[in-house]
């Protein structure tokens, strides 16, 4: 596993738990970031997609961080395209996701004690086997993907449709998220968040 290191995690004041899934409940943005820089590469954009970049658009559907590459770098890439090489290329790597301590043992502590979700900005197909990759994907109610919402984080869709789902109040949601577009979104949905800081990289265990 990879560890966060010291983080409290409230006990009270929430009735459901929601997840997002990459950099949060699995540490997997060394294995994205890579999968990014071989479809760019194959697409002729190589070396565009600097790593502090990568990191400040985490959380935000594929197709949709390839409309903004086109725009700041006056290219002509097919976000379809690129999307479908780089979903190719992180699952090469899913051998190498492991579950973030901390976070994992926060979700084990509350299963049969309250609903809990996943809510990505990932696709569906990516979400499901990075969670059956990490041996956790029976410990959810529900899984809302970039697949199910019209509009991707930083809008507040995916949280509010996980909410809607577990049948709890948005305001009555715990979120826990590293990205800074999912923290907005969820901000932005009502709930209390728990932003979780980037894995450390040397203490993998």
């Amino acid at each position: 596993m990879a560890t966060i290191g010291s983080i409290t995690f409230p006990t009270d004041g929430f009735e459901a738990v929601i997840f997002d899934c990459d950099g949060t409940l699995v540490d997997s943005m060394p294995a994205h970031f890579e999968a990014w820089c071989d479809a760019l590469a194959i697409h002729g954009a190589g070396g565009v997609f600097k790593e502090d970049v990568f990191l400040a658009m985490g959380g935000r559907p594929t197709r949709d961080i390839v409309v903004e590459l086109n725009d700041e770098y006056d290219l002509h890439l097919d976000p379809e395209s690129v999307a479908f090489a780089k979903r190719e290329a992180f699952l090469k790597r899913l051998g190498s996701i492991v579950l973030i301590e901390e976070v994992a043992e926060f979700a084990q502590s509350l299963r049969g004690k309250m609903p809990l979700a996943v809510a990505s900005g990932g696709s569906r197909m990516v979400v499901e086997k990075t969670l059956h990759a990490a041996g956790v994907s029976h410990w959810f109610d529900e899984v809302v993907t970039a697949d199910d919402v019209s509009e991707g984080k930083p809008s507040p869709e995916v949280f509010l449709k996980a909410a809607s789902l577990l049948g709890v109040a948005p305001e009555k949601c715990l979120v826990l998220e590293d990205a800074p577009a999912g923290i907005l979104a969820a901000q932005r949905a009502g709930m209390q968040v728990i932003p979780i800081p980037s894995p450390l990289a040397s203490a993998v265990v």
